[in-house]
């Protein structure tokens, strides 16, 4: 990967201005709601964008990357209006469907999208050669796109969103088609520019690999953003929605005959002969309770494990609670 400098002042701790915002954004179509008084803003770092189909996400992409004005309210970027041409310089989007010219090549491709942008010719060349690195292909860039496997094209769109340097880069299902080694590089990738400035929004239904790259996280549903945070922030959000719990421990029965009668214990299951599934609520309550416990009375617990703090557990969480309003 190419060196783009030191990170800015405010990727070492200083405060930061936001690289997009939005204002009380509704959007309709007709007599149908698209998003529905949003407001948010985006801060250098990755941000997932995750919700189910219908729940907002695209017409936000699009609101945000200035394809569509809002009804009511308004989106900046930098400070402009996202649908103008001050904004557009400063955004990079990589959407999920590609639409070609075939009969370019990859490298050719790129170069024209660098021109389109108002680059020389020098440099253009120059942001390419940079941008076809950064996404590993520069080896294969000179191969028409027609050929192309789709992880590859999916390196391409992203070489092209990234060939001005935007701030804010904005990728739809960005690992989708990609193989195993090409997510590890593709996630390298995303930390790289998050870790010089960039404001990285990940719109995606593979909500496990959202734990490991994100750092924060906006769930939409209904057009409505239900909640913004980390994983961790959100699930504390939710305090009194059930967790999941996997515990080991040689007296497997015998804790499981005190564990019972808490009333922070909605459920439990002995899954072996020294494991136990939990599910529990009041979280906090429950293991400051468990500690005092083991203190006491000399379990040996071997393991002690959540098996649901991740992205699509609450994920889930989210949408229960929605549903009730």
């Amino acid at each position: 990967m190419s060196e783009r400098g030191s990170p800015p002042a405010e990727r070492q701790g200083y405060v930061s201005t936001p690289v997009a915002e939005f204002f009380d954004v509704t959007k309709w179509y007709g007599p149908i709601i698209g998003v529905n008084d949003v407001s948010l803003e985006l801060q250098p770092g990755i941000t997932g964008l995750l919700g189910p189909n219908g729940a907002g996400k695209t017409t936000l992409i699009k609101l945000l990357t200035g394809q569509l004005r809002p009804t009511i309210g308004k989106v900046l970027v930098r400070g402009a209006t996202a649908f103008s041409a001050a904004a557009k310089r400063h955004i990079g989007y990589c959407p999920e469907v590609d639409v070609f010219y075939e009969e370019m090549s990859g490298r050719k491709f790129v170069r024209t999208m660098a021109r389109l942008h108002g680059m020389s010719q020098a440099d253009a060349r120059e942001q390419t050669e940079r941008a076809l690195h950064e996404v590993g292909m520069s080896e294969r860039a000179d191969r028409t796109l027609r050929g192309y496997s789709k992880g590859m094209r999916q390196r391409i769109r992203l070489a092209q969103a990234l060939v001005h340097q935007p701030d804010l880069l904005v990728v739809d299902e960005p690992l989708n088609g990609v193989d195993p080694v090409g997510r590890r590089e593709l996630m390298g990738l995303f930390r790289m520019l998050a870790d010089h400035g960039t404001a990285v929004l990940l719109s995606s239904h593979i909500l496990e690999e959202m734990d490991d790259l994100v750092e924060r996280i906006i769930f939409m549903g209904r057009g409505r953003v239900l909640a913004v945070g980390s994983v961790a922030e959100i699930r504390d959000m939710f305090a009194d929605l059930p967790l999941q719990v996997r515990l080991v421990c040689a007296a497997a029965r015998e804790l499981a005959s005190e564990l019972i009668r808490w009333t922070q214990v909605q459920g439990l299951e002995l899954t072996g002969p020294e494991e136990l599934a939990l599910r529990i609520i009041r979280a906090d309550s429950f293991f400051r309770q468990l500690a005092a416990l083991v203190a006491e009375r000399g379990f040996d617990i071997a393991r002690l494990e959540t098996t649901d703090v991740t992205a699509e557990a609450t994920f889930g969480y989210v949408m229960s609670a929605a549903a009730e309003f």
